[in-house]
């Protein structure tokens, strides 16, 4: 009898860290929607509205990849009607950027997986801006960025050379070019 408890136990606590799992929006789903959207030629995005999302796109903005980035709903960029929305209904557009009819951002791609993070130092940050390879990392190339989500409460997301002038450690989740 004490078994079949704790195996009952066991069991709802698993569908429970299931269920939390499913809910989680993993980067890669980001990073894939970016980039199949800029192949197919769209002019407009719109994701789910999580802090991870809106810093990513935040941060494709400030680089130059995106034309604009705003909150709405699912059917249009509202900010008015962000805030009445219901928190699932709540989206973030994103105007994708093209020049010469050609897509300014050609790919994006995870470096930090959920089956291996990739935690790195400041100056293993610094190496990997600098040219140089770190933990099997090939280098930033020229007009490319990597998203760094550090332990810094007012710097939590941010590129990678801003890592570097900040000094800041964190996982490297992904890189666009």
């Amino acid at each position: 009898m004490f078994s079949s408890e704790l195996g009952a136990q066991y069991l709802l606590l698993s569908l429970v860290a299931r269920e939390d799992l499913l809910d989680m929006v993993l980067p890669h789903d980001l990073c894939s929607h970016v980039q199949n959207a800029f192949r197919a030629r769209h002019a407009r995005i719109s994701v789910p509205h999580t802090v991870q999302n809106l810093a990513i796109l935040s941060i494709l903005f400030r680089a130059g990849f995106l034309s604009s980035v705003t909150r709405g709903t699912p059917d249009q960029p509202s900010p008015i009607e962000f805030h009445a929305a219901a928190e699932n209904q709540k989206r973030i557009w994103a105007d994708l950027k093209y020049r010469d009819d050609r897509p300014v951002l050609t790919g994006m791609s995870l470096i930090s997986k959920p089956s291996k993070p990739m935690y790195m130092s400041a100056s293993e940050i610094r190496r990997i801006c600098s040219g140089r390879r770190a933990q099997n990392i090939k280098p930033l190339g020229m007009g490319e960025i990597a998203v760094v989500k550090t332990k810094d409460r007012e710097h939590e997301w941010v590129e990678a050379r801003e890592a570097v002038q900040l000094s800041l450690d964190g996982e490297v989740i992904c890189r666009a070019r």
